[in-house]
C-alpha cells in the first residue's frame, strides 16, 4: 500500500483506535504484525525471531525479542467475511504495547488515549499476572475490549480453560463467538457460531487464503450448544431480544450483532475469538470483529475536562468543527526530527503551522510539522481531526499528560497516573567529555518515559536515577549508550525504601536570626498524621485569624515538601503523611519567605522524629512457573527469601507458585532459578505494595542498633 494512502479520510464513525495488550510472551507483536499483512500495510509478515518486525523497531526490541516503547500504525480494513455489520472500508490506528512489567508507563498512557483493544492470551498459560494488570489499567480508562485466545497450536493450548479463567479472574463477562477446529498440532480453523460456518487455513502459508464451509459432522452438537448459550448471553443485553428470546423466536444474525457492538461498547460483555496468530489462523476473523464490535470515536461519545479559569466542568464533541482539544500522550526523541509529541485529537483540527495553547502551563505552543506514524516511519500532513492520533514536531513545554486546546476555549482533560520507581542506582560518565552529554541525554529519556526519574544526592553528590525493574535501568543505560552515544559506569541497583510515620503529633519549627540590619523570622507549628498506606501526602492550610499571612504558607509547604524528599531518618522520601499547619507567628519587618520555608522544614522533620518513623520496603507480586519436580527447591528457596506464600495452581503440567516477597531479597533470583532447575522454571515479577521493614534489618539500613523511637 502506498504511504499516500494513509492520508485518506474516512467519515469518524469508520475510525477504530486500538491497542493491542498482554502479558509478556502472550503474542502481541506477533498478532499486530499478521494485521498489518492482512491489512497490505506490509509485504511480508514481520519475524521476531529474524528481528524482522515492523512494530519492534528498535535495535534492543529486536535483539532481545521483546517490546520496549509503544509504536502506533496507521492501516485500513475492510470486513471480508459475510453477515459482517459492516462491509465498507475503515480506518484503523493500532498501538502495539509492551508486555514486560518494567514497561508499564507505556500501557498506561496507551490505554488512556485508545478507544478500544484486543486482548491477547496464551491460550497454554491462561490469563497470567500482567494480563490482569492490563485488564486493571484498561478497566480503569473503560476501554471496551476483544479477546484473542491465540497460541492454539501449542504443546497444553486450552481453549476452554482459558475462557473460564478470563471469567473468574478478571470478573468479564464473555461471549465465545468461535470454537477452534482441533488443537496443539491439528488446530486448523475455527467455527464462526453464529453464521454456523466453518474457516479452514489450509496450504498457503501466509495464511492469506482460506475455505469457508459447513461446520464439522463431528462438531455440530457442540456448535449448536455454544451457540444457542452464545445467543442467550448476547440477547441478555436487550430488552427486546430477550423477549424474542424466551418466545423461542429466531433472531437475525445482525440484530444479535448490533446488539453485541453495544454491549461491547458499554463494557458489558467481552467477545472472544481462538486462533494462532504465529501459524496465520485467525487474525481476519479478529480484523471483522474490530470493525464490528469495538466504538468508533463517536461511539466513546464527548470528553469530559474542567475549565482552568473557571473550575467549572467542559465538554468537547467529537466534531470537526468543534474547538481543538487534544491530549498528549508520549514524547519521544528522534535522532532525525527532534523531539516528537504524540497527541490524540478528540474534537476539531489541528494544523500545522498553528498556535495551540498548553492550559496546564499556560503557554502558547507552535505546531511546526504534523506526522502520521507508521512504527518508526514518518509521513507528514497537513492536519488532524477528531478521532486521529498524530506526532507533532515542535512543541517544547508540553509534558506527557497535558491538555492541548484552542487558547479561547481552554479544557483541562482528565491526565494519566504512572506508579512510583521501586529500584535506583547510581550513574556516572565514563569521561569528563561526557559529563555534559550525560545531563542532557538523561533529561531526554525522563522527558519521554515518567517512570524513569533523575535526582542528585546532595550527600555523595551522585547522579541517581529510578525505574520500574532492573531491565527498565539496563535498557535505558543501554539507549544512552547507543542513542545518544554516552558510555557511563552504573552501580549496584539499590532498592527504593520509603520512610512514614505510624502517629500524629505537634512540631514546632522556629527560624530566627539578627546580624545587624533586617534580620530573619519564620514560626510555624505543624500536626502531622500517618496516612493509609499507598494514599501519599496532603497538606491543609487550617491558620485562622491572620496569624500567618496568606503570601507565607507556599514557602511553609515547599519546605516542607522539600524535607520530606529527602528523608528524616535514613534519607529515603517520607509518603502517606497529612500534614497541617495550624499555627505560627510573623514578624512585620523581618518575616521572610526564606525564613518560613526554613521554619517549615525544621517543623516537618522534628515531627517525623517523634512521630515513631518506620522504613517501608517494596513488595513484588511473584509468580513462579516450574516443574512439579521441582516444586519443593522452588518453594524453600522463595520461602527463605522472606517471602509470604500465597499459593500454588496448576497450569498444564506445570506449578505456579504465587508469593508477595521483599525486592531486595530478589537480586539476581533469574539465575537461580535457572541452576535449581536445570533452566526450566520461569518467573515473573510485579510490583505490588509498601510494608515496614522488620526493626532488625531497618537497624542494620539505618547503622544503629534501633530505628528512631
Amino acid at each position: 500500500m502506498a504511504a499516500s494512502a494513509n492520508q485518506k479520510k474516512v467519515p469518524l464513525n469508520r475510525v477504530r483506535n486500538i491497542g493491542i495488550i498482554a502479558h509478556i510472551d502472550a503474542g502481541k507483536t506477533t498478532t499486530s504484525e499478521r494485521i498489518l499483512f492482512y491489512t497490505g500495510q506490509t509485504y511480508k509478515i514481520g519475524d521476531i525471531d529474524e528481528g524482522s518486525t515492523v512494530m519492534d523497531w528498535m535495535d534492543q526490541e529486536r535483539e532481545r525479542g521483546i517490546t520496549i516503547v509503544s509504536a502506533a500504525i496507521t492501516t485500513f480494513w475492510t470486513p471480508v467475511l459475510a453477515n459482517t455489520l459492516y462491509q465498507d472500508e475503515h480506518r484503523v490506528n493500532i498501538i502495539d504495547t509492551p508486555g514486560h512489567v518494567d514497561f508499564t508507563a507505556e500501557v498506561e498512557r496507551s490505554l488512556r488515549v485508545l478507544d478500544g483493544g484486543i486482548i491477547v492470551l496464551d491460550a497454554g498459560s491462561g490469563v497470567q499476572s500482567q494480563t490482569e494488570t492490563v485488564w486493571r489499567q484498561a478497566d480503569k480508562y473503560k476501554v471496551p475490549r476483544i479477546a484473542f485466545v491465540n497460541k492454539m497450536d501449542v504443546l497444553g493450548a486450552d481453549f476452554h480453560n482459558t475462557i473460564k479463567e478470563v471469567n473468574q479472574k478478571l470478573g468479564a463477562k464473555t461471549a465465545v463467538m468461535a470454537l477452534p477446529i482441533g488443537v496443539e498440532n491439528t488446530f486448523k480453523g475455527i467455527v464462526l457460531l453464529l453464521e454456523r460456518k466453518a474457516i479452514i487455513w489450509q496450504g498457503d502459508e501466509t495464511g492469506a487464503k482460506y475455505v469457508v464451509e459447513d461446520v464439522p459432522a463431528d462438531m455440530q452438537d457442540e456448535v449448536e450448544a455454544a451457540r444457542a448459550k452464545l445467543v442467550e448471553a448476547i440477547a441478555e443485553t436487550d430488552d427486546q431480544l430477550i423477549a424474542n428470546f424466551l418466545d423461542g423466536k429466531e433472531i437475525e444474525i445482525s440484530d444479535l450483532k448490533a446488539a453485541l457492538r453495544q454491549a461491547t461498547c458499554t463494557n458489558a460483555i467481552v467477545p472472544v475469538f481462538p486462533g494462532s496468530s504465529l501459524r496465520n489462523k485467525g487474525v481476519q476473523p479478529l480484523l471483522d470483529a474490530v470493525v464490528d464490535f469495538l466504538p468508533s470515536p463517536l461511539d466513546r461519545g464527548a470528553v469530559t475536562g474542567v475549565n482552568p479559569d473557571t473550575n467549572e466542568p467542559e465538554v468537547r464533541q467529537p466534531e470537526v468543527n468543534a474547538p481543538f482539544a487534544g491530549l498528549a500522550f508520549k514524547i519521544q526523541a528522534d535522532a532525525h526530527v527532534g523531539r516528537l509529541t504524540f497527541v490524540r485529537v478528540y474534537s476539531g483540527t489541528l494544523k500545522q503551522g498553528s498556535f495551540i495553547y498548553n492550559p496546564g502551563k499556560r503557554e502558547r505552543e507552535r505546531v511546526g510539522r504534523l506526522l502520521l506514524m507508521h512504527s518508526n516511519d514518518r509521513e507528514e500532513i497537513d492536519s488532524a481531526s477528531a478521532g486521529e492520533i498524530v506526532a507533532v514536531i515542535g512543541l517544547k513545554a508540553t509534558k506527557t499528560g497535558d491538555t492541548l486546546c484552542e487558547e479561547t476555549k481552554p479544557i483541562v482533560l482528565e491526565s494519566i497516573t504512572f506508579p512510583e520507581p521501586v529500584i535506583s542506582l547510581a550513574i556516572e560518565p565514563k569521561t569528563k567529555a561526557d559529563q555534559e552529554k550525560l545531563g542532557l541525554a538523561l533529561n531526554k529519556l525522563s522527558d519521554e518515559d515518567p517512570t524513569f526519574q533523575i535526582r542528585t544526592d546532595h550527600e555523595t553528590g551522585q547522579t541517581v536515577i529510578s525505574g520500574m525493574g532492573e531491565l527498565h535501568l539496563e535498557v535505558l543505560v543501554e539507549r544512552l549508550r547507543r542513542e545518544f552515544k554516552v558510555d557511563a559506569a552504573t552501580g549496584a541497583p539499590q532498592v527504593a525504601y520509603r520512610e512514614t510515620i505510624t502517629r500524629e503529633v505537634e512540631a514546632e519549627g522556629k527560624y530566627i536570626r539578627q546580624s545587624g540590619g533586617r534580620g530573619q523570622y519564620g514560626h510555624c507549628v505543624l500536626i502531622v498524621r500517618p496516612k493509609v498506606r499507598g494514599e501519599g501526602y496532603v497538606f491543609n492550610n487550617k491558620i485562622v485569624g491572620g496569624v500567618i499571612p496568606k503570601e507565607f504558607i507556599t514557602p511553609i509547604e515547599k519546605g516542607v515538601r522539600e524535607a520530606l524528599a529527602n528523608g528524616v531518618i535514613a534519607g529515603f522520601p517520607v509518603v502517606d503523611i497529612e500534614v497541617d499547619v495550624v499555627d505560627g507567628s510573623f514578624h512585620e519587618v523581618d518575616s521572610s519567605e526564606m525564613a518560613f520555608k526554613i521554619a517549615g522544614s525544621m517543623a516537618v522533620q522534628d515531627a517525623v522524629k517523634k512521630a515513631k518513623p518506620v522504613v517501608l520496603e517494596p513488595i513484588m507480586k511473584v509468580e513462579v512457573t516450574t516443574p512439579e519436580d521441582y516444586l519443593g527447591d522452588i518453594i524453600g528457596d522463595i520461602s527463605s527469601r522472606r517471602a509470604q506464600i500465597q499459593g500454588t495452581i496448576q497450569r498444564g503440567n506445570a506449578r505456579v507458585v504465587i508469593a508477595a516477597t521483599p525486592l531486595s531479597e530478589m537480586g539476581s533470583y533469574a539465575t537461580v532459578i535457572r541452576s535449581l532447575t536445570a533452566g526450566r522454571a520461569s518467573y515473573y515479577m510485579e510490583p505490588s505494595h509498601y510494608e515496614v521493614l522488620p526493626e532488625s534489618l531497618a537497624a542494620k539500613l539505618l547503622k544503629v542498633n534501633q530505628p528512631t523511637k
